[in-house]
């Protein structure tokens, strides 16, 4: 049966070939005739590769003093001898499978379709800046429902580059360099309900993504303008939540000044557990603290939390007195952030596990590979793709390649 099926399926995948050869050879649009000087070739063939197969286009050429030119390519919107159909399973392959050499292979096993992994990288290449502008123009959604909640969230991961894109900066690696280069990942989402216990839900199919290697204010612009996009406008909650990097709050203050800033409970907590351990030197005792001092965070109970530690620093006999200082400033410095009871209440999530995951999936699974090294641009490339694909826009945008 499996070699019935294989039969008949490429048996179709020909005759389609041949068909499709046909009507392009035999029913052309019209197109530009030659300009001023040019000499033209008539019916020069051209070698085009199809989700079908590959054929033969034969085409008016042109060629002068600018160069040579196939009006007829640009008309069918090919694209280094690929239909646009090819494109963008090319695109989709090489931007979510693990490797262009993967992506080549899946072309292969599920389409029979035999296109080099680097042929793939060089289509990704070209047409992920198009995609990412296209994904910065785009218009907002025409839906005009209210939004109750909406989350925007944001952190950097570290992308591992050539030594090119490492060039003067400063690392964690033990003599100063670098071995990364930190994207910037936001993630905007949006909250319709509750579920039975009060908790927040997640609408379905609602995180959309935007990544960078910009500074961090320009990243700010990018994901402010996702989330007017999303229907910001129409929300009547905005929620930040972030860890506590100055960058994120900026970001914040600058292109979101009116929404509630959340402090992702875990990092809270790391910080809490730090404070703990910096303040007693028996491991017990410092963990039976840290759960009681967990339990009073969650009940609004930080600026309590900050007396009694300010207060056993000031009595000294701890462990690291450095250590304390430092933590018990994280805890001011955040504290309107880390009102944990009124949030649960008002039905807010809070914690930051969805960037997280994103920085883990969107970036992490296709661009922290063992042994892969980026330029900036093709990590840029492969990230933007990624981006649309894993935010549901990616189909919008070959929609409006096809209407354009």
């Amino acid at each position: 049966m499996a070699a019935l099926e294989q039969g008949l399926k490429e048996a179709l995948m020909k005759d389609g070939t041949r068909i499709l050869e046909w009507l392009l050879n035999h029913s052309q649009p019209t197109v530009d005739g030659p300009h001023h000087g040019e000499r033209h070739y008539k019916h020069r063939p051209k070698r085009v590769q199809s989700v079908l197969g590959e054929f033969q286009l034969r085409r008016d050429y042109y060629c002068g003093p600018q160069g040579g030119r196939a009006p007829l390519d640009e008309k069918l919107d090919l694209l280094e001898s690929y239909t646009p159909g090819l494109q963008r399973l090319m695109c989709r392959a090489g931007a979510m499978d693990p490797s262009f050499e993967d992506a080549s292979e899946s072309l292969l096993i599920y389409a029979g379709i035999n296109v080099p992994g680097r042929q793939i990288q060089r289509i990704v290449n070209k047409l992920g800046p198009k995609m990412s502008r296209w994904a910065s123009e785009r218009k907002p959604s025409a839906n005009t429902d209210a939004i109750p909640v909406m989350y925007i969230c944001y952190d950097g991961t570290g992308v591992p580059m050539v030594r090119k894109e490492l060039a003067g900066r400063r690392g964690k690696q033990p003599d100063g360099t670098a071995k990364h280069r930190e994207v910037k990942l936001g993630c905007v989402f949006t909250q319709h309900i509750r579920d039975e216990k009060g908790r927040p839900v997640r609408d379905p199919d609602s995180s959309t993504y935007v990544a960078t290697f910009e500074k961090a204010e320009d990243f700010g612009g990018m994901i402010r303008q996702e989330a007017f996009r999303r229907g910001m406008a129409r929300a009547a909650v905005v929620v930040v939540i972030g860890d506590g990097a100055e960058w994120i709050w900026n970001i914040a203050r600058i292109n979101f000044p009116f929404a509630v800033q959340i402090l992702d409970f875990y990092h809270a907590c790391e910080h809490l557990f730090s404070l703990c351990h910096a303040l007693f030197a028996d491991p017990a005792k410092a963990q039976d603290q840290f759960r009681k001092w967990r339990t009073s965070l969650k009940l609004n109970g930080v600026m309590k939390i900050i007396r009694t530690a300010q207060s056993l620093l000031d009595k000294g006999k701890i462990v690291d007195s450095e250590a304390v200082r430092s933590e018990i400033g994280y805890l001011q410095t955040n504290s309107s952030r880390m009102k944990y009871r009124t949030y649960k209440r008002k039905g807010y999530f809070i914690g930051s596990g969805v960037v997280e995951a994103g920085c883990k999936t969107v970036v992490g699974q296709r661009a922290k590979q063992s042994g892969m090294f980026w330029t900036v641009p093709g990590a840029e490339n492969v990230l933007a793709i990624r981006c649309l694909a894993m935010g549901n826009s990616f189909e919008d945008y070959w929609k409006s390649r096809r209407t354009a």
